[in-house]
């Protein structure tokens, strides 16, 4: 592989390191699916799998293979002969591919995993670069938990590795036990003390078990490391690997401080890649997560919104356009000040003047209390509906029914809402019992709704916990949000949907009130 000396490799092991470490083992579509996606990402090198550990894994590798044009695709394989050729027998007919053999090198493993002593560890290290250099010309060799190896050790093996035909050689942290400044000492030592290491490229392979991965990993290049080997999302083992999108963005961001240091990465596919992984893995990214978490680009502070609405740089390092997200998100909460409130209120059309911003912010402040997070919706019907009492629900629940089982058993159920001094009953069926509620609120409603999100949490622990719903419904080229709460999780999504059914009635009253306003004027 050509290497621009500043360029770092970005080794990505999602569907061996990552998919090891899931509650269920991916098919090899599935795989195909997330290795074509990585593709797209610019991601160098593509670990497809473990070849010898199963027949579907050895498919899924050779499906990958077959299928990935730009990436270079890896077999991972232990130091046993039967091993590597696993990897052979999957990627063999290849024009280019990799084989990624790897043994033990810490004292504790070497005695008490292996129980061999460490110069036989040596000779069967050397003795399976040699068998992969047979195969392919290019071999990675991997000292696993070098981080806990001993200096002299490591430097042994390494030398040995790359006498042997090695031309990457990777040290992984594989327990997460170093800290940056001493990773970056390991990698510095192999350098000045290595006398063959120009002969290869140096990787690390960095664990997250103290929430060191992205630093470890970074603190390497520095040291002249080129090959970082990482997850989407930071999946894996454990706490999981060093995240992709947090080096990739780390580098990007940080180019000068780091030499000019880049990657082939595609920023603006980090945000696509990160959530059809999440979805095909059901590995959920959390809010917070880094670069890729739906809080990353989120604003709830007054100060940091006041701040981001006059210059987004103030409280964003890097922009949600630069790794795929559309925007960021001001969210409207309590913490919210008077400038985001008008902000929003110029984006709705709402000419300064027009309103007393001191009343409607005070109104504002107090439905924020009462619901948490407040949307363009509402601070329009905040405008529009000058009593509080006047924002009242249309629609309350009043009676709900549910009849659902197993073997062949219908979903069926009654809903009765309350709509003003009158009650509606509706009843029906649905694929499932969910279903079935919303069947009946929408009918009795007269809204035709897509859902496009549905959300279930628990509030508290065991087995009396209250159950919330968030749901996600957009109507006439709007999205509106409800949320329910509850001991029975049906009820929680019936008062879901009832609350965004709500929001939209204010909507539509608001729409009549603007469309009447706009007659008067024109005539």
């Amino acid at each position: 592989m050509d290497q621009d000396n500043k360029r770092v490799i970005i080794f990505d092991t999602t569907l061996r390191d990552g998919e090891q470490a899931l509650q269920a083992s991916l098919t090899p579509t599935q795989k195909l699916q997330i290795a074509l996606m990585l593709e797209q990402l610019g991601v160098d090198v593509i670990e497809a799998g473990f070849p010898v550990s199963s027949p579907g894994d050895l498919q899924a590798v050779k499906l990958i293979g077959d299928s990935v044009t730009k990436s270079v695709v890896c077999g991972l394989s232990r130091c046993v002969d039967r091993d590597i050729d696993a990897v052979r027998e999957a990627l063999g007919h290849l024009k280019r591919y990799r084989i990624h053999t790897f043994i033990a090198t810490s004292d504790i493993h070497v005695k008490d995993k292996l129980g061999k002593d460490f110069g036989a560890i040596i000779e069967m290290a050397r003795a399976s670069v040699r068998r992969a250099r047979n195969y392919t010309d290019d071999v990675e060799f991997s000292c696993e938990d070098a981080g806990r190896t001993p200096i002299d050790n490591l430097c042994r093996m390494v030398e040995a590795a790359i006498d042997a035909g090695a031309t990457t050689i990777n040290i992984p942290d594989t327990v997460g036990y170093t800290l940056p400044f001493e990773f970056a000492g390991i990698i510095e030592t192999l350098f000045n003390r290595v006398p063959n290491i120009d002969k290869a490229i140096i990787s690390v392979h960095c664990h997250n078990d103290l929430g060191m991965a992205t630093a470890n990993s970074l603190s390497a290049i520095m040291k002249g490391a080129r090959q970082i080997e990482c997850c989407v999302n930071g999946l894996g083992e454990r706490a999981g690997n060093c995240s992709l999108e947090e080096v990739a963005m780390g580098i990007k961001t940080r180019a000068a401080y780091l030499d000019g240091l880049h990657t082939n990465i595609i920023s603006t596919n980090l945000a696509r890649a990160s959530q059809m992984i999440a979805g095909i893995a059901n590995e959920p990214v959390p809010p917070h997560k880094a670069i890729v978490g739906s809080n990353a680009f989120a604003h709830s502070s007054g100060i940091h919104q006041d701040g981001v609405l006059k210059n987004r740089s103030t409280y964003e390092i890097i922009t949600p356009e630069s790794v795929g997200f559309k925007e960021n998100n001001l969210h409207m909460t309590a913490r919210s000040g008077r400038h985001m409130i008008k902000s929003v209120l110029d984006g709705l059309g709402y000419a300064e003047g027009t309103y007393d911003l001191n009343r409607i912010y005070e109104r504002f402040l107090k439905l924020a209390d009462k619901k948490g997070q407040v949307f363009d919706y509402d601070l329009e019907a905040l405008l529009f509906f000058s009593h509080d009492e006047d924002l009242e629900n249309q629609y309350e629940l009043d009676q709900l029914n549910v009849i659902s089982g197993s073997k062949g058993m219908i979903p069926t159920a009654s809903v009765r809402l309350r709509i003003g001094k009158r009650t509606r009953t509706e009843s029906g069926i649905g694929n499932g019992p969910v279903d079935a509620v919303f069947n009946c609120i929408t009918r009795i409603t007269g809204l035709k709704l897509d859902l496009t999100a549905f959300h279930i949490s628990a509030k508290g622990q065991g087995m009396n916990s209250l159950g919330q719903v968030d749901v996600d419904v957009r109507y006439d080229g709007r999205t509106y949000h409800g949320k329910g709460l509850s001991t029975d999780v049906i009820e929680s999504a019936a008062l879901a949907l009832i609350s965004a059914c709500n929001s939209i009635r204010r909507a539509q009253i608001i729409a009549q009130e603007k469309t009447g306003h706009a007659s008067k004027e024109a005539n």
